[in-house]
């Protein structure tokens, strides 16, 4: 049958082509990220200079910076958060005016009066509601008026807390673990796509032998003559053949000890919509994968000619057979867990 010639490797082919696209679009999001969002700043901090003016570069949008302070002040004021302090308050004296610097307690050593210099990464806070609780009490120990210290500091404040909070690192986290995530996807993926005995099919074949002489084999098997075939799955000679959006198995009939079904129902609300059924085949070598949303009839042929073709298979969910098959060798309690994380859903 020509249209079954290389199916196994094609599906495989379609398949990983097809699940490209998710990973890519999902790279393609984070670059988005990378330019429009603060999120490049974060990871890059522009480095400015005495000549840089702070105000300027917050109203240009940037947030985040790398500078070099020099002649910092102790206002006597801190940053508290739950009781206990997070911060110390500094002022400067820059080209641009003069700046609220805030400190984190190590870098100040817990409130230096005087620091001659320091380099750090800060966030710029532009307005902040603390600014004018500062202004007020500054103003009262300078015995100025509040709108003479406001004119006097600038309205960005220099955070140095602000720059490495537990969200910020939490997101930098996120965002490159997913991204180095999806680019793995799609090397793995193309990988599989024009290397089929790579995929998990072949691997899955190679636990029996050398995988891309027993895939070769599925093959020919498929394209002469099938002995049984379902919408997705299929039975040659010697082997079990299932296609699904998420992958392609291929298993040897004689690996095959445990075969069994169970259905789910699936509603909406309180509307029984239908019911599908579920393959669950376990073999040799630590197999097990699960054929979800079949057909009854389709699952039901299907035992019955793996049954008929290969007499040692247990067939049917029951304390019985699973007992049988967790004493038989490599299967124990302890890996019991192990399996059910291990399973696979095509």
């Amino acid at each position: 049958m020509k249209q079954l010639e290389h199916l196994i490797t094609r599906r495989i082919h379609s398949t990983y082509m097809k699940r490209l696209f998710s990973p890519i679009i999902y790279l393609i999001f984070l670059t988005i990220i990378w330019f429009y969002t603060p999120m490049q700043s974060m990871v890059q901090p522009q480095v400015i200079t005495d000549q840089d003016c702070i105000s300027v570069l917050s109203d240009s949008g940037t947030q985040y910076i790398h500078a070099t302070l020099s002649q910092l002040n102790f206002t006597g004021y801190t940053q508290k958060r739950f009781g206990i302090v997070t911060g110390y308050y500094y002022y400067t004296l820059r080209d641009d005016g003069c700046y609220l610097v805030l400190l984190s307690p190590h870098t100040c050593e817990e409130g230096l009066p005087q620091i001659p210099v320091i380099n750090i990464r800060a966030s710029i806070r532009r307005s902040p509601a603390t600014l004018r609780i500062l202004s007020e009490h500054i103003a009262g120990d300078l015995n100025w008026t509040k709108a003479g210290v406001e004119k006097q500091v600038s309205n960005c404040i220099i955070s140095e807390p602000g720059f490495g909070v537990i969200i910020n690192r939490l997101l930098l986290f996120c965002y490159f673990v997913s991204g180095l995530y999806a680019l793995i996807c799609i090397i793995l993926y193309l990988l599989y796509a024009h290397f089929p005995i790579l995929s998990p099919a072949g691997r899955q074949l190679g636990l029996y032998g050398k995988s891309s002489e027993l895939l070769a084999q599925a093959e020919e098997e498929l394209a002469t003559l099938p002995q049984l075939a379902t919408e997705d799955m299929y039975i040659t000679e010697h082997f079990f053949i299932a296609f699904a959006n998420k992958g392609v198995a291929v298993i040897p009939i004689s690996e095959i000890i445990w075969i069994y079904k169970h259905s789910t129902l699936h509603n909406i609300l309180w509307y029984h919509l239908r019911i599908s059924y579920t393959l669950h085949i376990t073999a040799n070598k630590h197999l097990y994968i699960q054929f979800p949303k079949n057909m009854k009839s389709d699952i039901d042929g299907i035992i019955d000619y793996l049954a008929e073709a290969n007499h040692d298979i247990l067939v049917g969910f029951n304390e019985k057979n699973r007992k049988t098959v967790q004493a038989m060798p490599g299967v124990t309690r302890f890996t019991d867990g192990l399996i059910a994380f291990l399973k696979q859903k095509i």
